[in-house]
C-alpha cells in the first residue's frame, strides 16, 4: 500500500492505515492469547516421566510415575531433565509457529506516515502552486 498520488485521497488512505493497524493489533493480541494457551509436552524414561511447559517455556507440570522412583538417582535426574527439555522444545516450536503467523499478517502494514509523507505533500503542493502561475 503506497501513498495516494492525489492529496484528496489522503483521508481514505489514513482510514485504511488506521484500520490495518487496528487489525494488526488485534492479530498480535490474539497471538499473545494463543501463546498463553500453548502446552508443550515431553516424556522420558519410556513415558514414566512427563513434563508440561507453557508458551514462554515455563514448566507447568511434572508427573513421575511411582515406578520412575526406582531408577538410579542420577538416571532419574537425567530423565527428568530430558522430559523438561522436550516439553520446552515443543512449547517453543508451537510458539514460533504462532509468532510466524502473526508476523506474516503484521508485515502487510502500510508505509509509516512520517516526515517523508508530509514532505512529499508539501513538495506536491508547492509544485501545484507554481504550475498555477502564482
Amino acid at each position: 500500500m503506497s501513498w495516494p498520488s492525489d492529496p484528496r485521497e489522503d483521508s481514505h488512505y489514513l482510514d485504511e492505515v488506521i484500520e490495518r493497524t487496528r487489525a494488526a493489533v488485534r492479530d498480535l493480541r490474539q497471538a499473545e492469547r494463543r501463546i498463553a494457551e500453548v502446552d508443550g509436552v515431553g516424556e522420558a524414561a519410556d513415558g514414566l516421566i512427563r513434563a508440561r511447559a507453557g508458551g514462554h517455556g515455563v514448566l507447568r507440570g511434572l508427573h513421575l510415575d511411582p515406578r520412575a522412583l526406582r531408577l538410579d538417582p542420577r538416571v532419574l535426574g537425567a530423565e527428568v531433565t530430558e522430559a523438561i527439555r522436550l516439553a520446552q522444545e515443543a512449547a517453543v516450536e508451537r510458539t514460533g509457529e504462532i509468532v510466524a503467523e502473526a508476523t506474516a499478517r503484521v508485515g502487510a502494514l502500510p508505509e509509516p506516515l512520517d516526515e517523508t509523507f508530509v514532505r512529499h505533500r508539501m513538495e506536491s503542493a508547492t509544485r501545484d502552486l507554481y504550475a498555477g502561475g502564482l
